[in-house]
């Protein structure tokens, strides 16, 4: 009976310690880990408490700054490294010579201000854009001489005719005199004295009292390379190749008969001989001796002969009559 007990007694104890031990083990840990999960739990509902007492950050809702949105990301460094390295793949290659100037994109909608269009090309443009060019004169008018030419033709008329004014005056004979128009050197009135003392005009001049035959002469911009417009404005004369307005029929006042080389002094010794020659008269008709030559008269009776003797051509006389 004893023995029979003791046997039972052994089984029991060989039972118990030949249980398996991952059982123990995994009840063990079973248990250890519900703990954890509850202390866990514990210390975050504790978490919560602490941080529902703490102020809300600046900007958010219930914060002093009075704004009204939610915390982005861009306050976090990792949200504003995102951003920049965002922003720059979105940036254009940069150009090479720019030196490092970035220009700010056009706002939505606004228009793109027209470059002006300034001389010479310089200025108005932006950077790397086309060179600019002036804009082209209106159409229909006339080109303008440059500056420097027109400033030559000026000072070369006037050296020739301020010449021309100190050689009459050392005239001996006292042949011509001239008065400036109005303090102008480019407009004279020249009074010529003397015609051929064997000639019916010089009759006429002594009969009526004249003492000279006043004549009007204006100098273009390119004398003595043309010829001056001559007419006579005093008294009114007749024949002598003087016709309507006063206009002068004589070959050497148009441009194909004019010479650089012919002075004023000059000019008015072949009037004088063309006046003789053409049997020239001081009006004396009633009515028509006191009607004045006009200007305009003249130039239009100048054109209409310049005209006739380019298509005709001009009478040479014989060298018999000078």
């Amino acid at each position: 009976m004893a023995t029979l007990l003791r046997k039972i007694g052994l089984i029991r104890l060989h039972n118990r310690d030949t249980e398996d031990p991952k059982h123990h083990h995994h009840h063990r840990r079973s248990s250890s880990s519900s703990s954890s999960q509850q202390g866990s739990s514990l210390r975050a509902k504790g978490n919560q408490k602490n941080s529902s007492n703490k102020p809300p950050p600046q900007g958010t809702a219930g914060g002093g700054g009075g704004c009204s949105s939610s915390p982005s990301k861009e306050g976090s460094p990792a949200g504003s490294k995102a951003k920049k390295e965002l922003a720059l793949s979105k940036q254009p290659p940069q150009q090479p010579g720019s030196g490092g100037l970035k220009e700010k994109p056009p706002h939505p909608g606004a228009k793109e201000p027209k470059p002006l269009l300034l001389p010479g090309g310089s200025g108005g443009g932006r950077a790397g854009s086309a060179p600019l060019v002036p804009a082209p004169p209106p159409s229909g008018s006339a080109p303008l001489a440059p500056l420097g030419r027109q400033q030559h033709c000026t000072q070369v008329r006037s050296r020739r005719l301020m010449k021309e004014l100190q050689d009459i005056a050392r005239l001996s004979d006292r042949f011509i005199s001239v008065e400036l128009v109005d303090e102008s050197l480019f407009d004279w009135n020249v009074k010529l004295h003397q015609v051929d003392k064997d000639s019916v005009l010089w009759q006429d001049m002594k009969e009526t009292n004249t003492e000279f035959i006043l004549l009007n002469l204006t100098f273009p911009d390119n004398f003595p390379f043309s010829p001056p417009f001559m007419r006579v404005l005093s008294p009114r004369l007749e024949n002598g190749y003087v016709l309507d307005g006063g206009a002068i029929c004589m070959e050497l006042l148009t441009p194909r008969g004019w010479s650089s080389a012919y002075t004023v002094e000059a000019v008015m010794r072949q009037f004088a001989a063309s006046l003789v020659k053409g049997q020239g008269r001081i009006c004396r008709k009633a009515g028509k001796s006191k009607k004045s030559f006009s200007r305009k008269e003249a130039e239009a009776t100048f054109k209409s002969l310049v005209k006739t003797h380019e298509k005709y051509g001009w009478v040479t006389p014989p060298v018999s009559d000078g």
